[in-house]
């Protein structure tokens, strides 16, 4: 490949990935995540020449894989319900870093990309002291069982958690890059730039990626938690902690058995360790990246025949 089909190929891998959410994306937001440093007129001519090819589309300011004007019109109105729950994932998060041994809180997903429509979850990712992850998760998932009598749940998706003893993600691939360069930072500043500076292999992934969008607030004191954890510091704390990770990761195995879905089909299956409590990868992660592989081979093929991607 010359210069000019390496840049289209980034930018057909990048729309591919977000096509698959039916998200278009301006041209800054598709050099932001490119897989590669492009200048900027590299960018513009091979957008201009991917249009002209009609490979890819342009409706305004906003590129997609479709011919389709009505996706822009979404994009733009899940952009606004984004921003008025961004507001409810700020106070949500305000709250839950009240919890014992809650050390930072962002939200992952789709808000973090600004977008949402009208049945969206708030999806937090927690991190917690070290060695404590287990009882701060327990804790939290008591409260939830509480906001179902309220139709509140949506609001509390707290499906993800790691420890401040290991704050690499174990996952490296584009779609772990993503969901961390688009992390929005909401409690615990010091503790979220730690995790960041712990998974700066993304830029590998994403090497455009240098703004943060926003910086978290700083935990502040809470006499309560500050005695809840005085009480679990210690032994029966560690005994405790290991307890209640062998009895849900137990649980969730038995729902992975029977196939058990969540409410978007997707198998209920968790991976649980001492530092982690995330969705199996297997059920979801590997899915999309394998679509996204399909789909970006179908498209260079369409710019580069006799095109083969290396795998």
């Amino acid at each position: 490949m010359n210069k000019m089909q390496h840049t289209k190929s980034d930018i057909l891998s990048t729309l591919a990935y977000f096509d698959i959410f039916n998200h278009p994306l301006t041209k800054k937001e598709i050099w932001l995540f490119l897989p590669a440093y492009r200048e900027q007129a590299e960018l513009d001519d091979s957008l201009q020449a991917l249009v002209n090819d009609a490979v890819i589309f342009k409706f305004g300011e906003m590129y997609s894989l479709s011919n389709d004007p009505e996706i822009i019109e979404v994009r733009k109105e899940n952009n606004r319900n984004a921003a008025t729950l961004i507001i409810t994932a700020k106070k949500v998060a305000s709250f839950l870093v009240k919890f014992p041994f809650v050390r930072g809180l962002g939200v992952s997903g789709s808000l973090s990309k600004n977008v949402a429509n009208k049945s969206s979850d708030i999806d937090f990712f927690i991190v917690t002291a070290p060695n404590r992850l287990w009882i701060a998760r327990s804790f939290m998932h008591c409260f939830k069982k509480f906001t179902f009598l309220f139709n509140k749940q949506h609001l509390f998706c707290m499906n993800y958690f790691i420890d401040e003893a290991e704050m690499e993600i174990e996952e490296k691939n584009i779609y772990t890059a993503t969901e961390i360069v688009t992390l929005l930072p909401l409690q615990g500043a010091m503790t979220l730039e730690r995790f960041y500076n712990a998974n700066t292999w993304s830029k590998h992934y994403l090497p455009n990626q240098f703004m943060r969008v926003s910086i978290a607030e700083n935990a502040k004191h809470f006499f309560p938690k500050y005695l809840i954890e005085k009480v679990f510091d210690n032994g029966f704390g560690n005994w405790l902690d290991d307890l209640l990770m062998n009895v849900t990761s137990k649980r969730w195995q038995r729902k992975t058995i029977v196939n058990k879905k969540n409410s978007r089909g997707i198998t209920m299956s968790m991976i649980a360790g001492k530092h982690v409590a995330k969705p199996d990868p297997v059920f979801f992660q590997s899915g999309l990246l394998d679509k996204h592989c399909k789909k970006v081979e179908q498209l260079i093929k369409q710019v580069e025949p006799g095109y083969a991607l290396v795998k």
